[in-house]
């Protein structure tokens, strides 16, 4: 399961600094946002400003505010959407300031559409200087936002063997987790990725080293969500967007891993009130309640997945899942008259 969002294609041009843009499931998010009334769309995650480009163009009665956590991101972001004027507002944030980056960025209009793409872009994997690729050497850094404190090598450096256990087991779901945390105890301190992958290697018996993906990737994974916060930050993100929804929008989560989707998949089942959640919930997260009266209804019962067409023009769009639900009208109690 890849978590890339973009790739770089043959021949694309620069959109800001360092920041080549390719939108994941494009022409299914302009689809599914066609119908949604005329407002605000929030793109949480506006990267390059791919979708929102597309999203500005099929709909002129639509306007865009563009939030990411990467500086990079935003000035790129900024620069390719410059020419939409006031339709358009780009700024700095996490997905835990959802609500208050909207309500203080775009008090007036109404949200009809709130947009999450979720993983690490091409643009961020490609800058060897990030630390997010296990291909090659750079220093151990994974941060998204740049200004945080906390990073892979305090993770890897500072962890007991008991919470790296934990986090690359959950995270990541690597069975050899307690063996991986074991040699990096033993090897500390670690300073850069090539380290940490060949210490990974070494973890992990040959015959499945041998097998299948890059043996680092799982780890790789859990610990950039470690730093990132991405399964709480989703969480309350999440939990903030069906309440910032005017009725009639709709929420889009694009998600690159079993972990996000399932989080996704469980917080639309209890927003609909089709059953009590049961399913997964991630460790150290409070478990969502089902909800008496329905908030939205589930418009994609099974995960949209790319195209082939896509999927041969953009292979690291092959780990990609949309789900989308719809906003439904708040049932006003019936008031009885007087006898």
């Amino acid at each position: 399961m890849t978590a890339e969002r973009h790739a770089r294609p043959e021949g694309a041009t620069n959109v800001g600094p360092q920041f080549l843009h390719r939108p994941v499931m494009a022409p299914e998010v302009v689809e599914l946002l066609a119908s949604v009334p005329p407002g605000v769309v929030v793109d949480a995650t506006v990267g390059g400003g791919g979708h929102a480009r597309l999203l500005l163009e099929s709909r002129p009665d639509l306007r865009i505010l563009g939030i990411d956590r990467d500086g990079d991101a935003v000035a790129a972001a900024r620069e390719a959407l410059a020419g939409y004027g006031d339709r358009v507002r780009i700024e700095q944030g996490s997905f835990e300031e959802l609500a208050s980056i909207v309500g203080s960025a775009w008090s007036e209009g109404k949200i009809v559409g709130i947009l999450f793409d979720l993983g690490v872009s091409s643009p961020q994997l490609d800058r060897a200087e990030r630390g997010f690729s296990y291909w090659g050497d750079a220093p151990l850094d994974m941060r998204m936002d740049n200004s945080q404190p906390l990073t892979a090598a305090d993770v890897v450096n500072d962890y007991s063997e008991a919470d790296l256990t934990r986090l690359i087991r959950a995270n990541g779901e690597e069975r050899f987790a307690g063996r991986i945390a074991s040699r990096i105890v033993e090897r500390r301190p670690l300073h850069t990725t090539g380290e940490l992958v060949d210490i990974i290697k070494d973890a992990i018996p040959a015959r499945t080293r041998r097998r299948g993906r890059h043996p680092a990737r799982r780890t790789f994974q859990a610990i950039r969500m470690e730093v990132n916060r991405e399964l709480p930050s989703l969480s309350t993100a999440l939990d903030e967007s069906v309440h910032l929804l005017t009725p009639g929008g709709r929420v889009l989560v694009v998600s690159y891993h079993s972990l996000e989707d399932r989080m996704v998949k469980e917080r639309f089942r209890a927003w609909a009130g089709t059953a009590p959640v049961e399913g997964y919930v991630p460790p150290h997260l409070p478990r969502p309640v089902a909800t008496q009266a329905p908030l939205v209804k589930i418009v994609t019962r099974r995960p949209l997945r790319p195209s082939e067409r896509e999927l041969a023009d953009n292979p690291r769009a092959a780990s990609a899942r949309l789900r989308v639900a719809e906003k439904q009208p708040v049932e006003k109690p019936v008031e009885r008259e007087a006898s």
